[in-house]
């Protein structure tokens, strides 16, 4: 996770369970990057309702799509060769 801070990159992540479920698996997992219930779906029907990973730029373009769970080196070169870092 540092290295993707360290690449000017913000981590989200977004959870179709309420926010006390997701306050609980942050605090169980230690995890310190935002989390957003999402209970409606809203987001989800947005993007997909499976799990993919989104790198999008600070312009709102999205510069990367990973289905399943992501290689961080994939991720970190993908910034680096886009010059988002």
């Amino acid at each position: 996770m540092a290295t993707l801070e360290a690449l000017n990159t913000q981590v989200m992540g977004i959870s179709g369970d309420s926010m006390d479920t997701v306050k609980r698996f942050a605090a169980e997992f230690e995890i310190t990057y935002p989390l957003v219930s999402d209970p409606e779906g809203a987001i989800k029907k947005l993007y997909s309702g499976k799990r993919i990973n989104y790198l999008i730029d600070k312009s709102g373009t999205i510069r990367l799509i990973v289905r399943g769970v992501p290689d961080n080196r994939l991720i970190i070169d993908k910034i680096k060769a886009l010059g988002l870092d």
